[in-house]
């Protein structure tokens, strides 16, 4: 499939479209806001497209089979990115695939997105935009997976993960972006992960067996 990855100029992004070539199964289309990322991102092996999550962005998802959206201005950003990107952007992205009759949406969510007050105060816009956003995809009658990893961390990808409706989160715990990206690819195509939502962590069990346990 031609996957089209929101937030391909990030970390995430960036390994999504590496992993995505070195496998060789789909083919990449990073979108960027500003051409001048583009030359970086084809290097990594992706085609390009120039869109804004806050503009319009239906010349770009009319390249694609599928979504990953992998956009996320964090906490850092202010409320007002956070509002516009991670809830506003995505709510845009999925109305455009609606349109043009996308066959699978992946969202990366987050751990506390179903409990936004419960966390750090600091994370609590973050987190609400993200429930919002997770919310009308659900509503949305598309084929979607929503993974929802804990603390992300730029350490190399062991290729084991916790993942599960719901997981108990303990102090510490995070999951490599590595870890994250693969997940995020398959379930591009597991059948078995359309229309869910689920939590994952480093573990002590291979990505492909842990997904297919999650519902099983």
């Amino acid at each position: 499939m031609n996957v089209l990855i929101a937030g391909a100029n990030g970390t995430t992004g960036r390994l999504l479209i590496e992993q995505i070539a070195k496998e060789g199964e789909h083919r990449a289309i990073a979108m960027v806001r500003d051409p001048k990322q583009e030359p970086e991102l084809e290097k990594l092996g992706a085609q390009t497209v120039v869109g804004d999550l806050e503009g319009d962005v239906s010349h770009a998802v009319h390249l694609a089979d599928a979504i990953i959206f992998a956009a996320g201005s964090g906490s850092k950003t202010g409320p007002d990115k956070t509002i516009s990107v991670d809830q506003e952007g995505a709510k845009n992205l999925i109305d455009e695939a609606k349109k043009h009759g996308i066959k699978h949406f992946v969202m990366l969510s987050s751990m506390g997105t179903d409990n936004p007050t419960a966390g750090p105060s600091d994370m609590e816009q973050y987190f609400m935009a993200k429930a919002i956003a997770d919310e009308y995809l659900r509503g949305s009658d598309l084929s979607y997976t929503i993974v929802r990893p804990g603390a992300l961390t730029d350490e190399r990808g062991t290729g084991k993960i916790e993942a599960a409706d719901k997981i108990n989160q303990n102090e510490g715990r995070s999951i490599p972006r590595e870890d994250v990206a693969a997940v995020l690819i398959a379930a591009l195509t597991k059948d078995e992960l359309k229309n869910k939502t689920f939590e994952i962590l480093s573990g002590e069990t291979e990505i492909d067996e842990a997904l297919s346990k999650v519902y099983a």
